[in-house]
């Protein structure tokens, strides 16, 4: 027999948590890169370029970390 929630649980799957790692992942190691390259490059055009990139890739993170400790939950 199959339950129905009026709610969404507060649970995530396995293999969703796998696929919000590996975003998680993506999005830190493109952070990382965008903001040594804004830090290193002399062009200051560029350099905030990078850095609005950087601040996208870090949004991006405190996203999946919300949906992590929410367990799913936009609330």
């Amino acid at each position: 027999m199959q339950e129905t929630y009026s709610r969404v649980p507060n649970i995530i799957s396995s293999k969703d948590l796998d696929y919000l790692s590996d975003m998680f992942n993506w999005n830190y190691g493109a952070y990382k890169t965008s903001l040594n390259a804004a830090n290193s490059v002399s062009d200051e055009e560029l350099s905030l370029m990078l850095q609005k990139a950087s601040n996208v890739f870090h949004s991006n993170m405190t996203k999946v970390l919300n949906i992590i400790n929410n367990g799913g939950n936009n609330e």
